[in-house]
Order: C-alpha cells, then structure tokens, then sequence
C-alpha cells in the first residue's frame, strides 16, 4: 500500500487529505449516536432523556482510558516521521496491550456501578429503568468500542485515513438496519425500547474492532500488530503513560464536565434535560470538522516534528486554524437559521422541546468558528506531545468558565436554562483566545518526545541509540 508521507508537498493539500477522510468518518461515527437518537425519539421526551442523561456517563468512563490511546497516537506519528517502521510497530503492540486491559476495568467498573450513576444523576423515575439498561448494554460493549478507537487513531497516526472510513461506513449502514429491529421488535422478535439501540450499536461495533485487528495482524496497511510486540515493555509503558495522563484528564475532564452540566440542566425537568440531549448532539454532529482538523494537524505536526520540520508544522497550524474558523463560522450561520427544523427532525410534534433545543442551538451556533480554532491549536499540542497544555485548557474552558457561569446565570438570575446555554458561547471564545496566545509564545514547538526512549526492537535498537534515544 502506498505510504502517506506528511512531512513534503503543499501544506493546505496535506492537511485536507488527512482532514477530509477523518470528517467524513467522524460524521459516520456520529452517525450511530443520531440513528440512536432519531429512533428513540419515537418512543417519545422520556426515552431521549435516558440516553441523554446516560451518555456524559458513558463519555466520562470511555475518557479515563482513552489517554493512553492519545499517546500511543503521538509516539506512532513522530516514529513515522523519523521512518523508523520497528518502532511504529512496538508502539502499537503496547498501546493495544495496554487499552485491551485498561477496557476490560471499565466496562465492570461501569455496568456494576449503573444504577449508583443514574440515582446521582437524580434520573427520574420514569427515565431511570431505561436509563440504567442502556448504560449496562453499553459498558458491555466498551472493549470493542476502545479497541476500534484505537485502531483507527493508530492508523491516523501514520496516515492513513482512508481504511478506517470503509470500515465505519459499513458498520453504520448495519446499525440504521439493526436499530429500529432491536428498538421495535420484528414479527416475532420483540422489541427491547432504548436498551435495543445500545445492543445494535454494541453489535456493529464489535464487528468493526474484528476487522481492524484482522488488518493490522496482516500489516499491509503501513503498520502491523506482531505478537512480539505484546510483551510488556515497561520503560514504554511509563514514557506512555507520562505521556497519555494529562490526555486522559483533559478527556475525564470534558466528560466529567458534561456529567455536571447535565446535573444542572436536569433540576430544569425532563423537558430541558431531553432538549440539552438534542442540542448536544446537534453540537457534537456540527463541530466533527473541526475535530477533523484537529486529528489531522495533530498527526501532520506529530510526524514533521519527527521529521524535525518544526517550521512546517507552525505553518500548518495556522492554516488549520484559520480555515476551522471560517468552515465553522459558515456552519454556525446556517445551524443558527435551521435550528426549529434541526430539532423537529429529532423529536416531532413536542413543540415545547423543539422551541427549548432550538434556542440553546442558536445561541452556541454563532461561535463555533471560536471552536474550530481552539480544537485546531489543540491538535497542535497533543501532536507535538504538550499533553499537558491541552489539559490545562480543558479545565479552563470547563471548570473556571463553562460550569461555573452555567451554574451562576441559571440559579442566580431570571435566566433559568438559557443561563445555561449562554455559558458556551462565553467559554468558547475566551477559551480560542487562549490558546491562540499560547500558540503564538512558541514553546509547543521545543517539546521532543522520541529522544528519551529506549525501545524492545530486535532489529531497531542499535539504530536508536545512534539517533541519541537512550
């Protein structure tokens, strides 16, 4: 197969070709949670408020392992730029040994503990039987959907960006035939309500993870998943979690937060809780290009950092950023004028949920252009290793600004709920700015992750302590 090379060629050409693949997965992948939504909302307010009460839950448990995956991401990228195959390969083996272990916790610690999770979510009690079920459906599938994601991060990491799409488009095609069967029953097949979407979705996404450990085994795709590679490496394992600790708490961050936001949002009613999910959605289904940039400036800057092209990877973070402004500026005008059709297309004929998400969606649309800046400076850190600046921002953006003003404007004023949905826009575009100046002082660009390595290659050790990795 032919190698995806990032560190030559025009930048804008090199940032689309990895960027567009990975929007376009992203809108399969979230694909699954609005078939989820689009399904269940024929079962009426209370069955979208039990996914929507689930899924920071869910999120915040899925976070605290998916770090590790962020620094295996990282290391695989910069060991591509320096055309060292052997060490690409290792890094992969550890991640998938580690994620494989870290799943498995999560998914017991998760089920056994779903139904504590709803009553402090202060679910009530016609969406906490439906909330719990999902939950638990959910957790069981958690290794699958961790080992995909790992998968297909890895094969950013090193390019390509192609194979993970073809893969997803399948298994979402399946989950929008699988969803309405389990949701609904088929002759003599019974329906099983919410609990049905999450065992279509578990289905899908387990025949995806087979698939992309059956290609990387085979190794034909730039990277390969050998069993030697398996055994642990403890000096990698530590760089990576090192590496991946501030990941997993910028990511247990954003969840915890959307946990927190939720609790407040839920002392509204069932009403504002099911049109805070919709938004929400809408929201994580609008900012996929700028989460696209993000993977891809991350793994163009990663490998040209490897390659030591630092002023190529400057430059291509200011195009990155500058075209996620303008592409999602483009986006928020349009969300702002559809947001009454956006929301009736998810939960038809409640008229006081569709007027309640589309007043949070017109309030945050105007701003997403502040997101697509900040998502792409934040790829930049994370690709160069500065894991630890995009966790600082994270707690920024949430903990000193997002929650604390949600909290405020809503229970301290005649604000009520928009008081929550005001917070957002606030955040978004303090939070761009800051990253902006943090971009601008340069010190992301002097962080080298690769040269304090030594690795457990047979055929690359040699070669690495030449290169100075010791």
């Amino acid at each position: 197969m032919k190698e995806n090379n990032l560190t030559n060629g025009p930048v804008l050409k090199s940032l689309l070709k990895i960027a567009v693949p990975i929007i376009f997965a992203n809108i399969l992948a979230t694909a699954y949670q609005l078939t989820d939504t689009f399904w269940v909302g024929r079962l009426g307010t209370n069955a979208v408020a039990a996914v929507s009460i689930s899924f920071p839950v869910i999120f915040l448990m899925i976070a605290l392992g998916g770090g590790l995956s962020i620094a295996g991401t990282i290391l695989v990228s910069q060991y591509k730029g320096k055309e060292d195959k052997n060490a690409v390969n290792h890094v992969t083996g550890q991640t998938f040994l580690m994620i494989v272990i870290i799943s498995i916790l999560i998914a017991s610690i998760g089920y056994f503990l779903s139904p504590f999770f709803m009553k402090f979510m202060g679910a009530d009690p016609e969406v906490f039987k439906s909330a719990v079920e999902y939950m638990k459906i959910t957790f069981i599938g958690i290794v699958f959907m961790f080992t995909y994601e790992v998968f297909q991060s890895l094969m950013r990491g090193v390019g390509d960006v192609k194979t993970p799409v073809f893969i997803i488009l399948g298994t979402v095609l399946l989950n929008l035939l699988l969803d309405p069967l389990f949701i609904f029953g088929y002759g003599s097949m019974p329906g099983y309500g919410v609990a049905g979407a999450a065992i279509a979705t578990i289905g899908t996404q387990g025949l995806a993870s087979v698939i992309g450990v059956s290609l990387l085994i085979r190794g034909k795709h730039q990277i390969k998943l050998n069993l030697k590679d398996l055994v642990p490496d403890f000096p990698l394992i530590k760089k990576m979690l090192k590496i991946g600790f501030p990941a997993s708490i910028e990511q247990s961050t954003r969840a915890l937060g959307m946990l927190i936001m939720v609790f407040i949002v839920a002392t509204f009613g069932t009403q504002t809780l099911a049109a805070y999910g919709i938004g929400g959605r809408v929201l994580s289904f609008i900012i996929i290009p700028a989460l696209g940039l993000s993977i891809a400036t991350s793994a163009l800057v990663g490998q040209n950092i490897g390659a030591g092209k630092v002023n190529r990877a400057e430059k291509i973070v200011k195009i990155s950023s500058l075209t996620g402004f303008i592409v999602l500026t483009f986006v928020g005008i349009l969300t702002f004028i559809f947001a009454n059709q956006i929301s009736a297309f998810f939960i038809p004929g409640e008229i006081e949920t569709i007027n309640s998400s589309a007043l949070f969606i017109k309030i945050i649309s105007l701003t997403f252009g502040f997101i697509g800046v900040d998502m792409s400076m934040n790829g930049a850190f994370r690709g160069s290793g500065n894991t630890m600046t995009s966790m600082t921002l994270s707690i920024v953006s949430l903990w000193v600004l997002r929650f604390p003003l949600a909290y405020l404007l809503s229970k301290h004023t005649s604000l009520a709920e928009i008081g929550i949905w005001i917070a957002f826009p606030i955040a978004n575009v303090i939070v761009a700015s800051i990253s902006a100046i943090i971009f601008l002082k340069g010190s992301w660009k002097e962080t080298k992750i690769t040269e304090d390595i030594k690795l457990k290659t047979d055929t690359t050790q040699e070669t690495i302590i030449e290169e100075g990795l010791s």
